[in-house]
């Protein structure tokens, strides 16, 4: 009787805990619709900020943000699916290699955001970027400077345990059998990988690729050193000119506003696209990985 009410206790407060986070998603989106809703327009997508920010569109920082996570992408994601293969197809479990690479990712895991910029202001821009400069620019700054660069890769650090994790979870997923049936057939191992294991886990990479832009597409705090810029007047035009975000620019909206007040259905509206931008993410990343698991079957 005891142990009846004990699991009626436990089972009471876990459907509580998952009422009370559905009742906090729907409030937070039912705030931001409302308040975003009315002032989402196409204009508001494709002018620029004008009248000190208070007025105008939220081009330059859509286009900015998606700059930014797609070279992210290109440099988290294939440093991250290297590393998940070695770790679950190469790497010894007593390997102290391997070892350091997990003990590695779990503390990026969990390092603040903030200190990733903190490093990417130091490394890429103050030791790379200014050495790259004496090297090649003659001393003439180009690439010492925050730029659409520099952040990206900052991004990617930050991004990268999030790939490397999801996809050595989708490798090991794939029976064994499959792997012995390739090499009793004669195939190498790279051949096993490359057309046995891959495929088959293409679903893991693809989510793990969709988490990462997920994530970086919203932060702020890594981008606030190496390259976002409160406000320009045209678009990046190469990987050493700063840009505008989506997530910088309800940060300096809210914060540092000449008037926060007349900018709030412009953060409403902001915050939406956001919003949007990362629900259609997730959306094509459910819908991509239905079709391959139905066409796999």
């Amino acid at each position: 009787m005891n142990r009846n009410r004990k699991d009626i206790i436990i089972e009471s407060l876990t459907g509580i805990s998952v009422l009370l986070i559905i009742f906090i998603i729907i409030s937070i989106l039912a705030i931001t619709i409302k308040g975003g809703w009315p002032n989402l327009s196409w204009k508001f997508l494709v002018e620029f900020p004008k009248d000190g920010m208070t007025k105008g569109g939220i081009f330059p920082a859509i286009v900015g943000t998606a700059l930014m996570t797609l070279i992210m992408a290109v440099a988290a994601v294939p440093f991250g699916v290297i590393t998940a293969i070695y770790l679950a197809e190469y790497a010894r479990e007593n390997s102290v290699f391997a070892k350091t690479i997990r003990f590695a990712v779990k503390t990026l895991a969990v390092v603040p955001s903030i200190i990733f910029g903190l490093f990417g202001l130091g490394f890429f821009i103050g030791f790379i970027g200014q050495n790259m400069d004496k090297i090649f620019n003659g001393g003439v700054m180009k690439w010492g400077q925050p730029s659409i660069l520099w952040a990206s890769l900052t991004m990617a650090l930050l991004t990268l345990p999030v790939v490397i994790v999801s996809v050595e979870e989708a490798i090991r997923t794939i029976p064994v059998e499959m792997r012995e049936a390739s090499l009793a057939l004669g195939a190498t191992k790279w051949q096993t990988i490359r057309r046995v294991v891959l495929p088959g886990s293409v679903t893991g990479i693809l989510t793990g690729t969709i988490l990462a832009i997920s994530r970086g597409a919203g932060e702020v705090a890594p981008i606030l050193f190496t390259g976002a810029a409160y406000y320009l007047a045209d678009l990046p035009h190469s990987l050493s000119d700063q840009f505008m975000s989506l997530g910088y620019h309800i940060y300096i909206m809210s914060t540092q506003s000449a008037n926060v007040d007349a900018t709030l259905p412009i953060q409403f509206a902001t915050t939406l696209v956001l919003l949007l931008l990362t629900f259609s993410l997730n959306a094509v990343a459910v819908v991509l990985r239905y079709r391959i698991r139905k066409k796999a079957k």
